[in-house]
């Protein structure tokens, strides 16, 4: 198992770029930082989500510019490639997987899962380009993609239930 250097919880909340690259603190939970951190965006997701669906692209979309930013610059400070701790893009990840997504807790259930899924497990292409990609893109892109994934997953099964539902 890699060793990354120890954060202190002191260095997180007195510096925003670390603030917001380990959503708000909840990359400093362990075990599985990228599961708290995705934990952590869904209220997030619930205030952004009522946006009309442009607008909720426009909050992603700004949100991934960002990220690009912004966990490049924790990982350059830490001076660490992608610490676990930097959950940013576990924020990012879960809204694109949750783009357009039925009402209802049992559809965010479902996104976290899938999301969750594929970004621990990480098929290709996912892998390739967690291990290839570095800087700020390297640690968004793996994510993103497993939104992506994941976002095709959701809607497969809403379109399955609704198919089904419907007779």
């Amino acid at each position: 198992m890699k060793r990354y250097p120890p954060v202190t919880p002191r260095e997180i909340f007195r510096d925003p770029v670390h603030l917001l690259a380990f959503g708000f603190g909840s990359g400093l939970i362990r075990p599985a930082p990228g599961t708290w951190g995705t934990l952590a965006a869904v209220p997030l997701y619930l205030l952004i989500e009522p946006l009309p669906w442009w607008g909720y692209l426009a909050v992603v979309l700004l949100a991934t510019l960002l990220g690009l930013w912004l966990c490049g610059e924790s990982a350059r400070r830490l001076g660490v490639h992608d610490h676990p701790g930097i959950v940013w893009d576990e924020f990012v990840g879960l809204w694109i997987t949750l783009l357009a997504a039925p009402a209802g807790w049992t559809w965010l259930l479902l996104g976290f899962v899938l999301f969750r899924f594929f970004d621990a497990v990480k098929p290709w292409p996912i892998r390739w380009f967690d291990r290839h990609v570095h800087g700020g893109l390297g640690i968004m892109l793996d994510d993103v993609i497993a939104g992506l994934f994941s976002l095709a997953g959701l809607q497969l099964a809403a379109w399955g239930w609704a198919s089904y539902a419907a007779g």
